[in-house]
């Protein structure tokens, strides 16, 4: 197998319309999120995590950007992928990381159920409902960044 790097279609630039209305889906979520009272460090921690799990390296660098900028602590940025053997997460960002996970992931229905309800203990409706929609946002992000091959360059 050719260990060159196959060149992509870039599909947000090859169908502008479409990407036009993943972004306008990406604005209503972040006002449901506003709404629901989801911190935007939450909503970062959320960007991170799903964009960890489908290795979307553009995504990263991006979310890490405005995690910082929204408060993540760096010790909080550097553990998110192993959040469960850290201390450094409140009991919200665990449940939203949770939901984070299983609705990237879709894991066996026991599995899903289990990690839902422990989510919703510590979350509201409301809260619930936007942290899966801001995970579902940005996995389809991830999906169009890891598709068209986009790549993390260094700063000129």
């Amino acid at each position: 197998m050719d260990t060159e790097r196959i060149e992509h279609i870039h599909i947000d630039k090859q169908s502008p319309t479409a990407y036009k209305a993943l972004v306008g889906v990406a604005n209503t979520v972040s006002t449901v999120a506003k709404e629901a009272g989801l911190p935007r460090s939450l909503v970062e921690l959320v960007n991170i995590r799903v964009s960890q799990l489908n290795g979307c390296a553009s995504c990263l660098e991006i979310h890490h950007r405005r995690a910082s900028a929204a408060g993540v602590s760096d010790k909080q940025l550097a553990t998110v992928s192993v959040w469960r053997d850290t201390e450094l997460f409140d009991e919200r960002e665990q449940a939203a990381l949770r939901l984070a996970e299983v609705t990237t992931t879709l894991p066996d229905r026991d599995t899903l159920d289990r990690e839902y309800a422990r989510a919703a203990m510590a979350l509201t409706p409301d809260e619930l409902s936007a942290v899966v929609w801001v995970a579902t946002a940005i996995n389809a992000f991830n999906r169009v960044s890891v598709m068209s091959g986009h790549v993390v360059r260094p700063e000129e």
